[in-house]
């Protein structure tokens, strides 16, 4: 999984980052991209580890790239396309507006606008796919005229992405238009970023850490196109936190009233707007999260694990994690019938306990 920070130029990208990653400043390379390895957290975990004491404990991650910033005086939309092989890699973006007054960041176009610069983005994103989307189709015109093996296939994808062409054109993303499975496949190698899933970070000051902002009053904020997850941080400070010690960052947090780290709701974030979940597996060797796409299958889930397992799948013995935790241990839980044994078909909830049966 890959999330890209994108946003204007003095929007706090790199702040964000720093936030998120806990990486120091001087570690940060100016003119490359940055990559962090943040761990998605989940505290089931915590209680599977304190009774199994395993060997090792695995959760998921979420692979951040801080973008580099352009060079002074450079044009925003030659900036933003300059990474465009990086976003159209990516599983998701966050886009980051700023909502901060400060005297010593200048302020992009002389303005701080959320709302504004969140639709310019967007406007940004729509144009970069509607261009891919164009010249995709002038070609597929020109060939589906030839009488070539995959012409059949040529004309259902010009269908298809005729279909998003006009989508772009009203200004609706992707993501609204494209069904899930063979469409969503056949689009894939476009990495179109109006189908990506998106998250809107708000980047406040500290005066509006008690009231932060709310961006609403635009059909490209409120209404259609628009990202069901946005999250309010003051990057600024968050990353001052990521600078402490772990054991001094709760006093600190408290003084400024942070309920959360904004790595943990950023990561969080994230990992819920990519449709995902986690299933878990615990015993003496080791305890871990698995991520699977919401409305996997049981041996979906066992395939994550070893493809054996889904080869030679017989049935999931499954416990609800908080089933599991309220009755103390695995015997006692299987003693109050709260262990299941599930078929293949099954569709894997968040905080499953699985055990897979196989023979093969």
């Amino acid at each position: 999984m890959r999330v890209s920070i994108v946003g204007f130029p003095y929007a706090g990208k790199t702040t964000l980052f720093r936030a998120v990653s806990g990486a120091p400043a001087d570690h940060l390379k100016p003119t490359e991209e940055n990559l962090a390895a943040v761990l998605v957290p989940d505290s089931r975990l915590d209680w599977l580890q304190e009774v199994y004491k395993p060997k090792k404990r695995t959760e998921p991650h979420i692979d951040f790239v801080d973008l580099p910033g352009g060079a002074d005086g450079e044009n925003e939309h030659a900036g933003f396309a300059k990474h465009l092989p990086t976003l159209r890699q990516s599983d998701a973006l966050v886009l980051v507006v700023r909502a901060f007054e400060s005297d010593s960041v200048l302020a992009y176009q002389d303005r701080i606008d959320p709302a504004g610069d969140l639709k310019l983005l967007r406007e940004e994103m729509l144009l970069a796919d509607l261009l891919i989307c164009d010249n995709r189709v002038e070609r597929l015109e020109k060939s589906v005229t030839k009488p070539t093996k995959d012409r059949d296939q040529q004309k259902h994808e010009l269908l298809l992405l005729s279909r998003c062409r006009a989508a772009l054109e009203s200004e609706q993303p992707l993501r609204e238009v494209v069904q899930p499975g063979d469409e969503e496949k056949m689009l894939r190698s476009f990495g179109f970023l109006t189908q990506k899933p998106d998250i809107v970070a708000i980047n406040i000051g500290e005066g509006q850490l008690a009231a932060p902002p709310v961006l609403q009053g635009s059909p490209s904020v409120s209404g259609a196109g628009a990202s069901s997850i946005c999250v309010a941080v003051c990057a600024e400070i968050e990353a001052e936190i990521m600078a402490m010690e772990p054991a001094d960052r709760p006093a600190f947090m408290a003084e400024y009233g942070i309920a959360a780290l904004a790595r943990d709701r950023i990561v969080r974030a994230c990992f819920d707007a990519l449709g995902l979940i986690c299933f878990l597996t615990c015993g003496e060797d080791e305890v871990r999260a698995w991520p699977v796409p919401r409305g996997a299958s049981a041996v979906e889930a066992a395939g994550k694990i070893h493809s054996d397992l889904a080869r030679g799948f017989i049935r999931a013995e499954t416990v609800a994690y908080d089933a599991l935790r309220q009755s103390g241990s695995m015997r006692d839980a299987k003693a109050a019938g709260h262990v299941r044994q599930e078929p293949k078909h099954y569709v894997v909830q968040d905080g499953d306990v699985l055990n897979i049966k196989f023979n093969v």
